[in-house]
């Protein structure tokens, strides 16, 4: 067995040779295996600079990173995008497999669930504006719980009185969702076809388009070195 059918074999993949030399696919072969490895071993999502970063140039990494994710799509793990970075999930038709081996996670109340929601499809957006829109008054508590699950962030202060801050969604969020961006997120239509609206919808109801991107709004400005300090979670005693 030559060296190329050796990485082939070992790595299970089926490249098309196309125009390539038996040299320049063996390269090409070599490149495909060292960023599986990569995101194989990664304990976190990785973006292609990251990437490119451990492999030198003269790799083209988006298009490996095409072609192992047309190799994955069939298999029993995916490779995803997830906010500009790459990583390996287990394929969302085999999850339920995994839910012995999963890591049991705190049960989120309905409040912390609307709250989440509200913050998702509405960010950037305070407490008040949240309470606005629940028709209720959010208890401090709810925040921090979501804070800590690393579904939302503090993202800045509002150029209002008072300087509220302002919530959004996290790339953790994205990631446990499985959504690439947040804009994936379900419209009016998804939600009404999966049966989480039923009967007839109200005339002017709507679902908001999510806003994606991390850069503040011209209302918004960031958190100062006090801000941080005072907003910092308290070390957790061992």
């Amino acid at each position: 067995m030559s060296r190329q059918d050796d990485h082939e074999g070992h790595a299970g993949l089926h490249v098309l040779k196309g125009n390539r030399t038996p040299e320049e696919h063996e390269r090409w072969i070599d490149a495909l295996r060292s960023v599986e490895a990569i995101l194989f071993a990664a304990q976190d999502p990785l973006s292609v600079e990251e990437i490119a970063e451990r492999l030198g140039p003269g790799v083209d990494i988006k298009r490996v990173l095409r072609d192992l994710k047309t190799m994955y799509a069939s298999r029993g793990v995916n490779l995803v995008e997830v906010a500009g970075s790459w990583m390996f999930r287990t394929a969302p038709d085999l999850a339920h497999l995994m839910r012995k081996q999963a890591v049991e996670t705190r049960k989120l109340s309905r409040p912390a669930l609307e709250t989440l929601a509200i913050v998702a499809y509405h960010q950037p957006v305070t407490r008040a504006e949240i309470e606005e829109i629940r028709g209720i008054t959010t208890a401090k508590g709810t925040l921090d719980v979501l804070l800590e699950t690393g579904w939302i962030r503090m993202r800045g202060r509002r150029k209002v009185p008072g300087r509220p801050l302002t919530y959004g969604t996290t790339d953790t969020f994205l990631s446990h969702f499985g959504l690439e961006a947040i804009t994936d997120l379900p419209g009016l239509d998804d939600l009404k076809g999966a049966g989480f609206i039923e009967g007839v919808v109200p005339q002017g109801f709507s679902i908001p388009v999510p806003r994606d991107g991390d850069s503040l709004l011209p209302d918004e400005e960031p958190l100062t070195e006090v801000d941080l300090i005072n907003l910092a979670p308290l070390p957790v005693e061992e």
